[in-house]
């Protein structure tokens, strides 16, 4: 059985607790949040021991935790045992290990399995199937930005705090997720802050804007997913946040010059008389990306595209320390130079896709 984050207390109402539980997901607030929420339900409910294994390295002794399910609480008959896996992998002997722990549990033990993120492959695992056969699994998705300004609207009002109604409360909440994106720990901190600060009722923007401290931090893929959704003001912002941040401008480089490579290769596909799914599979375009490059493609200006691999070239060249004519001689000047140009090519590219969908006018009395 699989929930979201936000659903555990509903299932938690609903249901009870059942004997597994296994959160996964690289987003620190939400795993402590679920764990906390899930070592009440614990307490109230008898587990009063509670053990914790890590698994550390392929040679983990996991007799430990096997024996540790079938043994009694010290001071209780129910406890709680949390079994945290940082690698994510825990190699042939865990996996049948937790195969076995999951056919052998007793009623009377709760199990808490931590994991990072998952790829596909570990999803599929015989030993994740079972976990999440046995209890119930928790995604730990991250906020994205579109919801952030939601997810903040809701933890306001469960403080008994709010922003104004209509479009003036919507700028708020969007100047509040620009000021913590990609740090929804620190977004917490700042909405705790307001709560000490401001009583309860309807926050202004003057207020938020005066207490909420600029803690956003970016990855590069936010970067290149602003920058081809057509987001210049939070493309540049990202960019100079990575600066920042102390990020090489290496990889930010190759990200943003992989996009432009696999536009022009889907491009030539396309020209070749591939359809577009596969013109896609030849340029190596995959998953979320894939969609994005299927509203692009056809708007993409051939000439503009072409010049932009050759800037993508010349922005090599700087950050190696080589001179170019006109180009900035600083390596990030010369990626936002890159960043822009992209950005001014998907602008381009969505303009002439609005336009070819754009039904025409006759003209009266024709």
């Amino acid at each position: 059985m699989q929930v979201r984050a936000d659903q555990l207390a509903t299932q938690l109402a609903r249901s009870g607790l059942k004997s597994v539980y296994t959160l996964h997901g690289d987003e620190p607030l939400l795993a402590q949040e679920a764990a906390d929420t899930l070592r009440a339900a614990a307490r109230a409910a008898g587990f009063g021991d509670r053990q914790v294994f890590t698994v550390s390295g392929a040679h983990f002794d996991w007799s430990g935790v096997l024996g540790a399910a079938q043994s009694m609480g010290l001071f209780t008959d129910r406890q709680l045992i949390e079994i945290r896996i940082p690698s994510g992998k825990p190699g042939k002997d865990g996996s049948a290990a937790l195969q076995a722990y999951c056919e052998q549990i007793s009623p009377d033990v709760l199990t808490l399995v931590h994991l990072p993120r998952l790829d596909r492959e570990q999803l599929k695992s015989a030993w994740f199937a079972a976990l999440d056969r046995t209890g119930v699994t928790v995604r730990l998705d991250p906020v994205e930005r579109h919801a952030l300004p939601g997810w903040i609207a809701q933890r306001l009002a469960a403080q008994g705090q709010r922003v104004a109604a209509g479009e003036a409360g919507q700028q708020t909440l969007a100047y509040f997720a620009d000021r913590v994106e990609g740090n929804l720990l620190a977004a917490h901190q700042e909405l705790q802050k307001l709560a000490l600060l401001y009583p309860a009722g309807e926050l202004s923007f003057e207020q938020i804007e005066s207490a909420v401290l600029d803690v956003a931090r970016f990855d590069i893929g936010q970067l290149v997913s602003a920058v081809l959704a057509g987001q210049p003001g939070r493309a540049l912002r990202m960019l100079d946040g990575l600066k920042a941040e102390g990020e090489s401008p290496v990889p930010v480089h190759w990200m943003l010059a992989n996009d432009v490579l696999a536009l022009q290769r889907a491009r030539g596909a396309l020209a070749a008389g591939l359809p577009l799914p596969m013109a896609l599979r030849e340029a190596r375009v995959w998953g979320d990306k894939e969609r994005v490059f299927q509203a692009l493609l056809p708007g993409v200006d051939d000439a503009a595209l072409a010049a932009l691999v050759v800037a993508a070239s010349d922005c090599d060249g700087v950050l190696k320390g080589l001179r170019r004519p006109d180009w900035p001689e600083d390596p990030w000047e010369a990626l936002r130079r890159l960043a822009l140009g992209l950005l001014d090519l998907v602008a381009t590219a969505t303009a002439r896709r609005g336009a070819a969908r754009r039904p025409m006018t006759l003209p009266a009395g024709g």
